[in-house]
């Protein structure tokens, strides 16, 4: 799929380029984003308070209270440098920027700008025009070499001084400045672009296309709106929509779709992926708010960016998906949902930021939020399979098992069978809601299906072979399948749990107990691993070790209060007694859990 962000190239000493921040993988079902405090506190009075109270809220990114705690701190110590940059940035990650604006006045009046109100005053002189100001102020700034920090480096101040030459009507000054900028080690790819986007505000679109034709320059989805709309303004129009067309996940993204829909209908496309100088300039914190928040751990300096981008440029959709998705990332909800609304507010619902925002409130329980936004992305862009497998994933982990399945035959319908590879999830998850649905003719065909795609998927072998053990149907091939997959996964303890349940359930005890102990090393903390053991040893006569496992179970609280009551009865009367009673109806045995994806890979 096409990156939603923002870099067209890495940073000199080799830093990484931005990647997609929506990230799908099978086995994350388990991260959840730390706990928010709550957004408002008691009155806090004198210096102490309202400071320890700030600095709670920002190691939490609970950036709201943070600035409002840090401001009535600055109301006992106005002229405090720490307390006033600590100020600035939760102000600005929280998106209150009339209010950051002020404080970075504040702090430039007394004497002591720092790099961080220097960045909000220059975003500041751009928006209103003060371009010489700016271009003047930026030459006489103190710089920190090449690397990136909040308002002092050479190549982020170069690149803003050429905005600001370009605006103040030097567009010698400006090219000449991008080009020398383009010389230092690594800078190339990210400077062309936008010098490219320069040279087409004054009217090159021959140079400009050329610079963007270059995939490090170009590669992202920026880069190919400005070269599709440089190709048109050169009458091209035949060979943008050839460009267009041949870019990954062009498909996926509905604002490429549509401007190839324009060409086709002879329209020659304005160049507006860059109206003027602020929106250049709100490309270049865009840029590095990117490189910022590709590494593993998110720098917090990104969402300063990203805020300054949007500030600058309140319709640049990829500063509000980047600010969105670091938002998120933080625990920040809220605000990231304002991001989103303003997105949509702007007719740009962008599927790659909704599928990102879906996959946010999962992860923080918020199910029925996910299935709101799931529900609203298909009905925007009812073509997009990712929105239906995301609907479905929604439904499934609310356990909506056979509501699920509709979402899932949709998905499929639209990948249609030539898209093997891309029918492995949805077949694998319609497979799961089918078989706890009660249609396990459905499901089994559909498991099988996904194995043919991926011989092997451990998930896949492991949760056909239970659920054929469990009917005690196809017995042989069902523990191949659970023993093929312990071998791809061999320490995995919901497998291996598994494979001990279905040897427990067939009644060979003593083969249960080696990989039963396997899955409890592998996941000790687990109620349900811990239970299956307990069941496994006393049915081959360990009773005192089995009661051990129970007990351990109860203090691992289970996941409802029938298991919990369950092992109670155990410990009373015995497992004996409780399968008998089971038997004759008054009971259900608790089932291994497998280990299904929570979100598509």
């Amino acid at each position: 799929m096409l990156l939603v962000a923002l870099t067209a190239a890495p940073l000199p000493q080799g830093a990484a380029m931005a990647a997609p921040l929506l990230v799908q993988a099978e086995d994350a079902q388990n991260d959840r984003p730390a706990q928010r405090p709550a957004a408002s506190g008691p009155a806090l009075h004198g210096l102490s308070g309202p400071y320890l109270a700030a600095r709670m809220a920002a190691i939490a990114n609970d950036y709201r209270p943070a600035a409002r705690y840090f401001l009535l701190a600055l109301a006992h110590d106005d002229d405090d440098a720490f307390l006033q940059d600590s100020a600035l940035i939760a102000l600005i990650s929280a998106g209150e920027m009339e209010r950051a604006a002020a404080l970075a006045g504040t702090i430039s009046d007394q004497g002591r700008a720092t790099e961080l109100a220097r960045l909000m005053q220059r975003a500041e002189m751009a928006r209103a025009g003060r371009w010489e100001a700016l271009a003047d102020s930026i030459a006489a700034a103190p710089t920190a070499g090449d690397a990136v920090s909040p308002g002092g480096s050479k190549l982020v101040d170069g690149m803003m001084r050429a905005w600001a030459l370009l605006g103040a009507g030097r567009a010698g000054e400006s090219l000449t400045t991008f080009k020398s900028l383009a010389e230092m080690r690594g800078a190339a790819p990210m400077v062309n672009y936008h010098l490219a986007l320069a040279k087409a505000r004054v009217g090159d679109f021959e140079g400009a296309e050329l610079l963007l034709a270059d995939p490090a320059t170009g590669a992202h989805i920026l880069g190919v709106i400005a070269h599709a709309q440089a190709l048109s303004q050169l009458e091209r129009n035949r060979d943008a929509i050839a460009m267009l067309e041949a870019t990954p996940g062009f498909a996926q993204e509905p604002l490429l779709v549509s401007l190839r829909d324009r060409m086709v209908q002879g329209e020659t496309l304005p160049f507006d992926v860059a109206r003027g100088p602020a929106d250049g300039m709100a490309q270049v914190f865009l840029t590095f708010g990117s490189v910022l928040a590709s590494s593993e751990e998110p720098d917090p300096l990104a969402l300063i960016h990203a805020r300054l981008a949007e500030y600058l440029a309140p319709d640049l959709a990829e500063a509000r998906v980047l600010a969105a998705q670091l938002l998120q990332d933080f625990g920040q909800f809220d605000l990231a949902e304002a991001e989103f609304e303003a997105l949509r507010e702007l007719g740009d619902m962008r599927p790659v930021a909704e599928l990102s925002r879906i996959d946010a409130l999962a992860r923080a329980e918020r199910l029925d939020d996910a299935e709101k936004a799931a529900l609203a992305l298909t009905a925007a862009h009812p073509d997009l399979a990712q929105g239906w497998i995301a609907l479905g994933d929604m439904l499934r982990q609310q356990e909506k098992f056979a509501q699920a399945v509709p979402a899932y035959d949709k998905a499929l319908d639209l990948i249609g069978k030539d898209g093997a590879e891309a029918r492995w999830f949805p077949l694998y998850a319609r497979g799961i809601a089918l078989e706890r649905s009660d249609q396990f003719p459905r499901a089994e065909a559909d498991f099988r299906e996904a194995l043919t795609i991926r011989p092997d998927s451990a998930q896949v072998l492991n949760y056909l072979g239970y659920s054929l053990v469990d009917r005690g149907d196809k017995l042989d091939e069902a523990l191949d399948l659970i023993k093929r997959a312990v071998e791809l996964r061999p320490d995995d303890g919901y497998i291996l749990d598994s494979l001990a349940w279905a040897y427990f359930r067939l009644g060979n005890y003593p083969q249960a107990v080696p990989p039963m102990e396997r899955a409890v090393a592998a996941m000790p903390g687990d109620s349900l691993v811990n239970d299956h053991m307990g069941d496994i040893y006393w049915m081959v006569g360990r009773q005192r070790e089995a009661e051990i496992q129970w007990h351990r179970a109860l203090s691992l609280k289970p996941e409802t209060e029938a298991e919990a009551d369950r092992i109670r009865a155990k410990l009373e009367r015995g497992l004996d007694a409780v399968l008998d009673s089971e038997k004759a109806g008054r009971a259900t045995p608790a089932e291994p859990r497998a280990p299904e994806p929570a979100r598509a890979d």
